[in-house]
């Protein structure tokens, strides 16, 4: 009989990383019996019945904020529906039970082990599972499918970079996607790649469900916590949001550039992974630059006194860019991490600056600079040069954000396409 190529690569897989296993939880979670328990797909499931019973999977807080809107969609179709939301992070965790609280339940996602993820299926038993971005984990797909699952890639995309190493497991990872009934592709680029997995699930271009029509009024009805109203209070800001290691001393470097030009300028600083905090101290220390915490605000502390706030806390960051006066949007300065998101301080009509390594935000970037709403710089010297243009010139700066702003919505809606897609998935099934 001949052997299953797809299958002997799988048992191989699942051989190789068995072994690992408690290692691999030893060194995430060291004495942390709950995420022991979720990371081995024992969690505390809901026991109520529900139809459906989704899982949805998301890496982090930014994936998380991305299929918020469809989780929330969902919900107010099937009223019924029992959700639970799976991260790979702590914080991607509390970032769910944050902003989608009509979930069931929020866990860190078990790790891709055939016997973990097992376990996860036996206990919830879902009837439609979401596998959102770039989080294509063999046993998720496998598993899922052989549990009598429905399963879809939501805001799915892979980068030139993942492609060439898809392809060296080609068949191991068509055969996981290939269990797969629905693929939504962030842009036509992505859809491409998909499809060279020659995969028997439809592959629909969708956009980006975190870009929505709501997103800036949304934004702008988010209240900001009086203590960082009084570090903004009357002075222009420059945000650098979601950055990433390296990138802080180039932002503290253009910043002291630029202030002295503009003296009154403020910067805020909000890595990309709070627990970099650290690492921005750092950098601030170097550059000689003075800083105040948000974590250590309060209305009594002289916020004031510093012309640097470092954001180290959790869903402040998007509502704080509408008190920005220009933006950076990290990731995007090396090579390796494809860049964030800039649509969050786009759609409250805030120009903004980013790196040339923006890959996985390819198409929306390109549609901001075009309308004249955000710039690429390579380095300091650029940022300082591009920022100076804007903050020079209120009416040039202005016309940008708005521009920007506009850019956004044009490809907005994408969240009720996939909702849309989602609902007549399920209700095939």
């Amino acid at each position: 009989m001949p052997i299953d190529k797809a299958l002997m690569l799988s048992a191989i897989y699942n051989l190789l990383w068995y072994p690992a296993l408690p290692f691999a939880l030893i060194a995430a979670h060291p004495g942390n019996l709950q995420d022991y328990r979720e990371r081995m797909g024992h969690g505390d499931f809901p026991n109520t019945a529900g139809a459906p019973r989704i899982w949805i999977h998301a890496a982090s807080v930014g994936e998380v904020e991305a299929i918020r809107p469809v989780a929330i969609g969902l919900l107010e179709h099937y009223p019924g529906a029992i959700v639970v939301i799976t991260t790979m992070t702590a914080t991607g965790r509390a970032a769910a039970e944050r902003r989608i609280p009509r979930a069931a339940a929020w866990m860190l996602a078990p790790l891709d082990n055939r016997r973990a993820v097992r376990s996860f299926l036996e206990h919830l038993r879902p009837s439609i599972v979401l596998i959102t971005e770039t989080e294509i984990w063999p046993n998720y797909f496998r598993e899922s499918a052989r549990a009598g699952a429905t399963i879809a890639v939501v805001n799915g995309r892979i980068s030139e970079r993942s492609m060439r190493r898809y392809m060296r497991a080609r068949g191991l990872f068509r055969d996981a996607l290939g269990q797969a009934d629905l693929i939504m592709t962030q842009t036509r680029e992505d859809a491409r790649r998909y499809a060279r997995f020659d995969l028997p699930a439809r592959i629909v271009v969708t956009g980006n469900t975190k870009i929505g029509a709501a997103q800036g009024a949304a934004a702008n009805q988010e209240p900001i916590r009086p203590e960082l109203l009084g570090f903004a209070s009357g002075r222009k800001i420059f945000i650098a949001g979601s950055t990433a290691p390296g990138e802080d001393a180039v932002i503290a470097d253009a910043y002291r550039e630029l202030r002295r030009d503009f003296p009154q300028l403020a910067l805020t600083i909000a890595p990309r992974h709070l627990e970099r905090t650290h690492e921005v101290e750092n950098a601030l220390r170097a550059a000689s630059l003075d800083y105040v915490k948000a974590s250590e605000l309060n209305l009594q502390n002289a916020a004031r006194d510093a012309d640097v706030l470092i954001l180290d806390t959790m869903g402040e960051l998007r509502c704080f860019y509408r008190r920005c006066t220009i933006a950076f949007v990290g990731g995007s300065l090396a090579p390796g991490r494809g860049g964030q998101n800039p649509a969050e301080p786009a759609s409250v009509d805030v120009p903004v600056l980013i790196g040339p390594y923006h890959e996985n935000q390819q198409e929306m970037v390109s549609s901001i600079v075009r309308s004249g709403g955000a710039r690429i710089v390579k380095n300091s010297a650029d940022i300082v040069s591009e920022a100076s243009k804007w903050l020079g010139d209120d009416a040039a700066r202005q016309q940008a954000g708005r521009d920007a702003h506009a850019s956004v919505s044009r490809v907005a809606g994408a969240a009720q396409f996939a909702l849309k897609q989602l609902v007549a998935l399920i209700n095939l099934g």
